[in-house]
């Protein structure tokens, strides 16, 4: 019994040592949350919109640069964002975009992200959002209402096109605000009830 205890020792060893022998393909080595396994007919964007991961990073994460996708081909889903900063901005989406188109829902979630990357503005999603007199959910509390199911696939949508379309950092309804200086803005986009502008 002693005897096999020692050889069971040995090889354990012996396979743990040839273990970090061995090398390592870091262009895959990724922290993910999850991995999808494509089905007939997804595309890359299919993919991306339903896990809220931006397109060109779910394609450098899978060095996919020619964006086919074939049947039973396992995905690396990258972390975009916190699962905590997603909910808030659905919450936001939710808030500020109740009633409005779902593209509306897409652009208001669009303006936060933007924001984020903007130099002229925070850095992270919660202090984009709680940022002071910038989203009237925030002043008046409608922000910690749950976020519907539109407001959190708007919020994934805008995830994914991130750097393709959206170049927007500001929002308003002018039958709502009584902001002057948001007028002066140069609108870019309509949807619905809000004026998108840069």
């Amino acid at each position: 019994m002693k005897l096999l205890s020692i050889v069971i020792c040995i090889i354990t060893f012996s396979i743990i040592s040839i273990g970090y022998n061995l090398p390592v393909n870091t262009s895959k080595v990724y922290a993910a949350e999850k991995q999808h396994i494509a089905k007939k007919g997804e595309t890359i964007w299919d993919i991306a919109k339903q896990y809220g991961v931006p397109i060109q990073q779910l394609k450098k994460v899978n060095d996919n640069e020619n964006n086919v996708v074939i049947p039973g081909e396992t995905f690396i889903i990258p972390t975009s964002i916190s699962n905590s900063d997603k909910e808030l901005l659905s919450r936001l989406v939710h808030a500020e975009a109740k009633g409005e188109p779902y593209e509306g829902k897409v652009a208001v979630a669009a303006v936060v992200l933007n924001r984020v990357h903007d130099n002229a503005f925070p850095d992270t999603i919660s202090e984009v959002i709680y940022q002071d007199n910038q989203f009237s959910p925030v002043d008046d509390g409608s922000i910690k209402q749950p976020a519907d199911e539109d407001s959190k696939k708007a919020v994934n949508e805008a995830l994914a096109i991130q750097g393709y379309t959206y170049d927007q950092l500001y929002f308003y309804n002018p039958s709502i605000s009584s902001s002057k200086w948001m007028r002066t803005l140069n609108v870019t986009k309509i949807i619905g009830g809000h004026h998108f502008a840069i």
